[in-house]
């Protein structure tokens, strides 16, 4: 089995502590294969002729999929990965993309999501730093890697998906086809500690390079069962979709993993547009939905929702960014359900949070604590919060922020460890307050929140008072330099059709906020935008709204009475 270099990890009196569930405390400790828990077990328990994968016109069963995961972890031991190689995963939404992670965890190799967004500057940094022994991509996606190529530094073998085999293999590539067609779908897995590693989970890269999260196989047992046992609740006959990227950290628990702890199927959607998620929903009789609050505003805009029978559907989720009051008022009025808001990251592996542990959603909230998870919220002088007072949040639980190869960079990851972690518990960055019940209310990354005439602001409270007016599709706030205050309160304001940028119409929308926001909180200018500038992923790029601030040429001082 492969070792990892003691210097790929932060020193252990830097971790997090870890705890367990006592529901799932077995996975704590032992011997595990991770694809043997989520697919083999399935089979051997006499579910093999159940649907796991639903793609277009294909049904895969649990049996079929056994077999293509056998077959790919036996093309991984030719091609020389073994225990702890990291082996990269950069799939279009497709059945042999969850075969693939499949195999690679047979195999007892580290599976390594490299988002499909990436260019090639963050496609070399990830496989190098990674070190990866295989890179696995889809043809469609292999053009920043073809050009990032010749960086690599490891001698990585790239095993491509589609095309003709010939072709592949003239590059000096491994034909994903060729390969399968010959390979033995009989495999034993190889076990790994429970403190081994399981997975590795880069950020996004939204601020400089991406970061490696490690999560160990004890992280991805526990999380997948809990995030499943408490908020998507699958078992056989349910189908989860969405459309999030397999290959993107969020989307690669949501459908590698979480579901299959259940036995449930997945059904992947190849792209999202409106249409293609409503019919995907009716076809493959969806029963859990998981979406970014954009897609669900976007399904809102349809004409022609209602043609659509949806039935099948007895739960939508939602995380990656702040779901607001109005499009969950909206969406239970359009379809009788409510959207569950949860709160997760890349650092923690998954969910933390779900409104899922109530009976019914807390409007703005991102829920409670996942059980196994302890969460508290502290001043800046690290003294605990009271009830609606905000503060910073810090966690503890069965995943941890744990970076990967903390030294290089001048130790600039083993120093956002020292700054991340305190007293056993992760500091995730996030401002939220916590109210008597435990519901946890986001109110900004910390980096974000405004400090505006000795105030402390949450933008995320004056973003859901302005998004209540008619008139607005989006919005985003956000703190400038201001002589006098410090930080001056902009709104930016993206305006639903129909409706034209003007004083008046300034006017208007911060007096609607008034009967919820004390007046320190209104903003002192609104700018209105074409466009709320967002990653793919959902989140506004509040950093990118800052800086262009002053080269807005129209802003509007609301004259409010």
């Amino acid at each position: 089995m492969g070792k990892i270099p003691a210097d790929y990890l932060p020193p252990k009196e830097l971790w997090a502590e870890y705890t367990a569930p006592e529901e799932f405390k077995q996975y704590a400790s032992g011997q595990w294969n991770i694809a043997e828990e989520f697919l083999d077990k399935h089979v051997k328990e006499g579910r093999g002729d159940q649907v796991a994968i639903l793609f277009g016109d294909q049904k895969i069963t649990y049996k079929e999929l056994l077999a293509m995961a056998n077959k790919f972890a036996n093309v991984l031991k030719k091609i020389g990965v073994e225990a702890q190689d990291r082996v990269g995963l950069r799939m279009t939404n497709m059945p042999e993309a969850v075969a693939i992670n499949f195999g690679v965890q047979k195999v007892g190799a580290i599976p390594v999501p490299v988002s499909p967004l990436w260019a090639k500057e963050e496609v070399a940094f990830v496989v190098n730093n990674a070190e990866f022994k295989a890179f696995v991509v889809s043809i469609p996606l292999m053009g920043p890697v073809e050009a990032a190529q010749h960086e690599f530094e490891f001698g990585t073998k790239i095993v491509v998906v589609g095309g003709k085999p010939e072709e592949v293999e003239a590059k000096g590539f491994v034909s994903f086809a060729k390969e399968m067609a010959t390979a033995s779908d009989q495999f034993t897995n190889v076990k790994l500690e429970a403190n081994d590693i399981g997975v590795i989970l880069f950020t996004s890269g939204t601020t400089g390079q991406p970061k490696g999260c490690v999560h160990f196989v004890r992280e991805v047992l526990i999380e997948s069962n809990l995030v499943n046992n408490y908020v998507y609740k699958l078992g056989p006959g349910d189908v989860l979709g969405g459309s999030a990227p397999v290959t993107f950290a969020a989307g690669y628990g949501t459908f590698c993993n979480i579901p299959f702890a259940g036995g449930a199927a997945i059904s992947l959607l190849p792209k999202f547009t409106p249409d293609d998620m409503m019919s995907t929903i009716v076809k493959h009789k969806i029963t859990v939905i998981t979406g970014l609050p954009t897609a669900y505003r976007k399904l809102l805009e349809m004409p022609n929702f209602n043609d659509y029978d949806v039935s099948s559907v007895r739960m939508y989720t939602t995380g990656g960014d702040a779901l607001t009051g109005k499009t969950l008022a909206m969406w239970q009025a359009k379809t009788g359900k409510p959207i569950w808001e949860g709160l997760g990251g890349t650092e923690m592996m998954h969910l933390v949070t779900s409104n899922t542990m109530s009976d019914v959603p807390m409007p703005d909230s991102i829920g409670r604590a996942l059980p196994g998870f302890e969460i508290k919220v502290v001043r800046e002088d690290g003294t605990t919060a009271g009830p609606g007072e905000v503060g910073s949040m810090m966690i503890k639980g069965p995943t941890a922020t744990l970076y990967w190869k903390p030294y290089i960079q001048d130790n600039k990851l083993l120093k956002t460890m020292k700054k991340g972690i305190k007293d056993g518990y992760n500091m995730m960055g996030d401002a939220v307050m916590m109210d008597k019940d435990g519901f946890i209310f986001f109110q900004a990354r910390e980096d974000d929140m405004i400090k505006s005439s000795g105030f402390r602001l949450a933008p995320t409270e004056i973003e859901d008072a302005i998004i209540r007016h008619a008139a607005v599709r989006d919005n985003a706030v956000v703190g400038v330099p201001d002589e006098i205050m410090g930080q001056k309160v902009v709104a930016m304001v993206e305006l639903e059709g129909g409706h034209n940028a003007s004083q008046e119409l300034a006017n208007e929308i911060i007096k609607s906020t008034m009967d919820v926001l004390a007046t320190y909180k209104l903003p002192r200018e609104v700018v209105f935008l074409p466009a709320i500038p967002r990653t793919p992923t959902g989140k506004i790029i509040k950093k990118e709204l800052r800086k262009s601030y002053p080269e807005y040429p129209t802003k509007f001082a609301p004259k409010v009475k």
